[in-house]
């Protein structure tokens, strides 16, 4: 009945794996060569064990009379032994291999000693090969379950490197030449044709046309794109052609430093990879210990103490079997899998988390904190009302556009805009800019400042405050007050629905940190519904406030701060997770932030909180569920209730139970 069964499961196995590979086979993203050569082995193995099952072993055994004596034994000792060759040889050369390099103790070490010592007790018992055999396939089986999990995950972050550009076009005696992207020197003039990847970040000088930018945002809608506009390396122009003069070289490029960040993220391990590495350095040394005093002590004890047969067959099967439900597999392939794949899905979301690590500090944040312009808010400043001014307004946007010429801060820009011409730098001496103040310059000799209340108090200034809500930039012309201009920001469309849904993922305090007047944060604060607003602060202040925060958290959480990465890269750097979002070209966000979204909308702040407590929550099940087997089945294999059949599915169903289950962060679209 049991040879019945076990051929019927064979069956079983033989179906499966030829659909699979028909399955597989026939898709662009299927199986590697490897794959597919392992698979062949596995229905090659399948197919002969499942026909020496039909021939019993006194067919064998009625050889000898045609041949010699126990020539039915040796040649049907032979057959298995080749289907056991072919199943197993990269075991056994792996665990060889591990011997000579003094890396003894593995899983192939374990499977090669498990299997090896079935097969010379069947030779011993003159029983069945089918236990060593079937051992070895089923191991096989779950390891091309692994591969094939590992495949699908890394496929998931191939879809971000494909961002990397092959050649930039540069134009010579009327026609395009392709030379390698490190080649184009800074300002270089490169041409990007419809469907073609821009190669390196620049500014259009010609053209217009919609960039596909899904691979580095997650999203589908295209961007439209014009000549005076900042590009990115990577993404896709789709209608026009483009000639862009580059800032930047290559290997300072987006693309490139968002291919170093994939590229090393797996190198940042989380403590529960950092557990199972040190658990399966001392766990399969013991294992492999208690199995040999498993062989040898009780037969011992029976033999020399209890005057007892020793019954050496039955105390090193079942020390056999201890072993094939030692094997960790299950634990060190799908923890690191379950984190490699969370990095996957929420790589292909636009969200590029740094290291598993970090996953797992998301996972445990209870408290964000925001900076407000360009995270919360569009962080585009338009000019909306100039009050108290006796000189007419062309006039003060003038000076107020000269005298912060020199300036890259949003505020600057807005009044650059609402100047609407070059600034002539030659006007502009004298410039200083005072951090969380404001500048004061000469312009046409004269002495300007331009900026907050703090800068007129400073500068014994009287100013006059403003009813109206935005950031009020005051201005002083030759020491005496001049009047101010109002610039206002919008809220994002999706700010509010993002701190609803982030409550809602069970983030306990939002607070939001700005340089902006208290009248502004605190209207912006109450839009948004955020608990705590403080406003007013230099950048050191910022820190400060971040650090106050961080010791007052409560044990076990963590607090992770959002802003939009140009200037916040310190308070990034402190707190337990730096965000940065909107960061597409800042190389400040990069460098600075734990996960950078690649896109400026915040509802992609709790679909990464719950891509990471999707993956811990998928880890600690692998975790509970494995080591609970393993467990109760080694327990149940010493005392001689668990069979090698048991001990297949406490090692392999368990890894490849446990493989599929990691599988499951790859898919993060809903969250």
């Amino acid at each position: 009945m049991q040879e019945l069964i076990v051929n019927i499961l064979l069956i079983i196995v033989i179906l499966l794996a030829a659909g699979l590979l028909i399955f597989k086979s026939s898709r662009k993203d299927g199986m590697t060569r490897k794959q597919k050569k392992m698979m062949v082995r596995i229905l090659i193995t399948s197919l002969i064990l499942l026909v020496l099952q039909f021939i019993s072993a006194e067919n064998f055994n009625s050889l000898d009379k045609y041949l010699f004596p126990s020539a039915g034994s040796l040649i049907r000792f032979a057959c298995y032994f080749t289907d056991y060759l072919i199943i197993s040889y990269d075991i056994l050369r792996k665990a060889i291999l591990g011997i000579k390099n003094r890396q003894i103790f593995d899983e192939n070490f374990l499977m090669t000693v498990a299997t090896i010592g079935a097969m010379a007790l069947a030779i011993y018992e003159n029983g069945d090969y089918l236990e060593a055999i079937a051992v070895m396939l089923f191991y096989q089986i779950g390891e091309w379950f692994q591969g094939y999990a590992v495949g699908k995950s890394r496929r998931n972050i191939s879809a971000l490197m494909d961002i990397r550009p092959d050649y930039a076009n540069i134009e010579k005696d009327g026609k395009l030449e392709q030379i390698d992207p490190d080649e184009a020197a800074v300002g270089s003039i490169i041409v990007v044709q419809p469907g073609e990847k821009i190669p390196i970040d620049g500014i259009i000088v010609e053209g217009s046309s919609s960039l596909n930018t899904s691979a580095l945002t997650g999203e589908s809608l295209p961007r439209e794109a014009k000549t005076g506009d900042e590009v990115i390396s990577g993404c896709i122009s789709m209608t026009g052609v483009l000639k862009i003069k580059t800032t930047k070289e290559f290997g300072e490029s987006t693309v490139s430093k968002i291919l170093d960040l994939v590229e090393n993220a797996s190198s940042r391990k989380s403590r529960s990879e950092d557990f199972i590495s040190k658990f399966a350095r001392y766990y399969t040394p013991a294992v492999c210990c208690s199995a040999l005093a498993l062989a040898v002590l009780p037969p011992l004890v029976r033999m020399l103490i209890l005057g007892m047969a020793p019954a050496w067959g039955v105390w090193v099967y079942r020390a056999l079997i201890f072993l094939v439900i030692s094997c960790p597999c299950a634990l060190v392939i799908s923890i690191p899998l379950s984190f490699f794949a969370g990095i996957g899905g929420a790589g292909s979301q636009g969200i590029l988390v740094k290291g598993s690590n970090y996953l797992e500090i998301l996972s445990k944040t209870k408290v964000i904190v925001f900076d407000k312009t360009g995270t919360l808010t569009q962080g585009v400043f338009e000019v909306s009302g100039i009050h108290h001014n006796e000189m007419e307004d062309a006039r003060i946007i003038e000076y107020a556009a000269l005298a912060e010429s020199a300036s890259s801060h949003p505020i600057s820009k807005s009044l650059q805009r609402a100047y609407g011409k070059e600034p002539d730098r030659s006007r502009v001496t004298d410039i200083k800019e005072i951090s969380g103040n404001g500048v004061t310059a000469k312009v046409d000799g004269v002495p300007i400042a331009v900026g907050n209340d703090k800068l007129m108090k400073s500068l014994g200034i009287s100013y006059i405050d403003c009813h109206h809500t935005g950031t009020i930039i005051h201005m002083a012309i030759d020491g005496a007050y001049a009047g101010h201009i109002v610039i206002s920001d919008v809220i994002k469309p999706n700010s509010k629905a993002a701190l609803t849904s982030l409550k809602a993922s069970g983030v306990e305090k939002t607070v939001m940190l700005t340089g902006d007047a208290k009248k502004v944060a605190d209207h912006v604060g109450s839009e948004l519904g955020i608990d705590e607003v403080y406003s007013e602060l230099l950048p050191a202040d910022k820190v400060a406030k971040v650090e106050e925060l961080l010791n007052n958290e409560s044990k076990g959480s963590k607090l992770a701060f959002v802003g939009d990465g140009i200037n916040d890269a310190p308070v990034l750097s402190r707190a337990d997770i730096g965000i940065a979002m909107g960061a597409m070209g800042s190389d400040a966000a990069i460098e600075a932030a734990d996960i950078v979204l690649m896109d400026d909308d915040p509802k992609k702040i709790s679909k990464a909180i719950g891509i990471s407590r999707k993956c811990i929550g998928i880890v600690y099940q692998n975790i509970t569920f494995a080591l609970l087997v393993k467990f109760v089945c080694l327990a149940l294999g010493a005392v001689g209730i668990a069979n090698m059949y048991l001990a297949i599915f406490a090692d392999t169903g368990v890894m490849v139970l446990a493989v599929l289950n990691a599988m499951r962060c790859l898919f993060v679209k809903k969250l």
